[in-house]
């Protein structure tokens, strides 16, 4: 039983998000007024309004921008594999992820950047093209001559995910003390390195991603009701599935590749929108999107004030929120699972 409409859902997320947004631009360890920016002759307004520029407002955006890649691509997920539990660590891309951004520390790569890319270190090239790779092999592995299987997908995925912990912890033998703490880092998930490069390239990937998902949200619909019925309705069920497997990949790994592994978002934020409004995917998908941006900058702001000055990373505040909530869902859905 849903609580509001659809329409309803998303007039309330996008009037909320821009507040959020500003809530979390002016409160942190040192809470700035918002008069900074008209007395700005003053030196130590000055000072904070570039902190606000250069510091806190590409932090906040590129939160909110991978909030909700994060949570559109666990949307787009549970409904492809009519499973509320699945998220996008399922198919491999974090586990892919971390193997290519440690091997690249391992290296010695972590102060190389990317000509074009912004500046970009050579760590968050490596995250993306792990990141691929992984789900690549996991949909090749789990694709055969009748097509592509949901069920093997999942258990491919886990085990490319227990091959890459394996990895990791074998290159975690080989690092230095540096190089460990750069891994264990990375790993945990950290918007410290938000920039406006990082921002000019994650949101026209998300623009993009939104265009795209526009167009398969009729069809993960469909999807609700099993595959064979969407092939009977004319839907080419495994074009589908690559379509959406590689787009969710794409976005998940560019999230990944630049502000590391980032758990749960993509299980939490989809799941409270479907209690609220249903499972129509045309609601759920923007809506994920907006409470993913809202999820992800309210995560950061609690990592930036809980132990002022210094900073917990992110991916620490997320997985103590999912985890409780994971475990809910796993006794709500006994019995119902694939």
């Amino acid at each position: 039983m849903r609580l509001v409409s659809g329409k309803q859902l998303l007039f309330w997320l996008a009037l909320a998000l821009p507040l959020v947004l500003l809530f979390a631009l002016f409160v942190g360890s040192t809470s700035i007024s918002p008069t900074v920016f008209f007395d700005s002759e003053n030196t130590y307004q000055a000072q904070d309004l570039m902190i606000l520029r250069e510091l806190r407002l590409p932090r906040v955006l590129l939160s909110a921008l991978v909030g909700a890649v994060l949570a559109m691509s666990g949307a787009v997920l549970q409904g492809l594999f009519r499973n509320p539990l699945a998220d996008p660590s399922l198919i491999g891309v974090s586990a892919g992820a971390s193997v290519g951004a440690s091997a690249a520390i391992l290296l010695g790569l972590n102060w190389l950047s990317v000509s074009g890319l912004g500046g970009l270190s050579v760590v968050a090239l490596g995250a993306f093209v792990g990141g691929v790779l992984a789900v690549l092999l996991v949909y090749q592995l789990s694709t055969g001559p009748q097509g592509t299987s949901v069920t093997t997908m999942l258990l491919v995925g886990i085990a490319i995910s227990a091959l890459a912990g394996a990895a990791n912890s074998l290159m975690s033998i080989l690092a230095d003390n540096e190089m460990l703490r750069r891994m264990s880092l990375w790993q945990m998930g950290n918007l410290d390195l938000a920039n406006w490069s990082r921002i000019k390239i994650c949101l026209p990937m998300l623009i993009g991603f939104l265009i795209l998902l526009r167009d398969q949200a009729g069809n993960l619909n469909v999807f609700l009701l099993g595959e064979s019925e969407a092939r009977h309705l004319g839907i080419d069920v495994d074009a589908v599935k690559r379509r959406l497997i590689l787009l969710t990949a794409l976005g998940v790994g560019v999230c990944t590749a630049l502000v590391g592994a980032i758990a749960f978002v993509g299980l939490i934020v989809p799941h409270l929108v479907r209690l609220l409004s249903g499972p129509d995917h045309r609601t759920l998908i923007p809506a994920s999107g907006l409470m993913g941006a809202m999820f992800l900058v309210l995560a950061d702001l609690f990592s930036r004030i809980l132990i002022a000055p210094a900073e917990l990373p992110v991916g620490v505040i997320t997985a103590f929120l999912g985890v409780p909530f994971f475990i809910f869902l796993l006794r709500h859905q006994r019995g119902k699972l694939l």
